[in-house]
């Protein structure tokens, strides 16, 4: 190995750990907010969605959240435990199943709403740069999302 080869191998180097433990630390800030309510914080990013857009195919829950059927089922069946969820197969294609907040997963939105000004203020960050990260991370996830579709077309040949 290289001299280069071996600073490429060191922690200090790698970009994938300040993400995975920045991610991590943000995520954790959520629970004291979010553990009241009886949600974890997956639960709590797929309400956000349902909220945005109620009756929506789990599919388009999956494609959005960046998580796949395996991982959103529990916690869809989870969800639709305590109320908050309908799950209905579509009139249209019964293979594709709708999810659906109940009265009690609409009203959940009201008090889950503190919840991001509470966890915006346990960052140090000003809000130019909270805004400029914001964009970078986008935009690293939709070059890789862009990347694995233009794989998957090329497999697809």
């Amino acid at each position: 190995m290289a001299h280069d080869d071996h600073e490429t191998m060191k922690l200090k180097n790698q970009l994938c750990f300040p993400l995975y433990a920045a991610a991590r630390n943000v995520t954790n800030l959520y629970t004291p907010y979010l553990k009241p309510l009886g949600l974890t914080y997956t639960q709590y990013i797929a309400f956000l969605v349902l909220w945005e857009r109620d009756g929506i195919p789990v599919g388009e829950l999956c494609e959005t959240l960046m998580l796949d059927n395996g991982t959103i089922s529990p916690l869809l069946k989870k969800m639709q435990q305590a109320g908050y969820i309908e799950r209905t197969r579509s009139e249209r294609d019964d293979r594709v199943v709708v999810i659906t907040l109940t009265e009690a997963g609409k009203a959940l939105q009201e008090q889950a709403m503190d919840v991001p000004k509470k966890v915006a203020s346990c960052l140090a960050l000003s809000p130019e740069k909270a805004q400029a990260l914001y964009a970078l991370l986008y935009e690293l996830l939709n070059n890789q999302c862009r990347k694995e579709k233009e794989q998957n077309n090329e497999n697809d040949l």
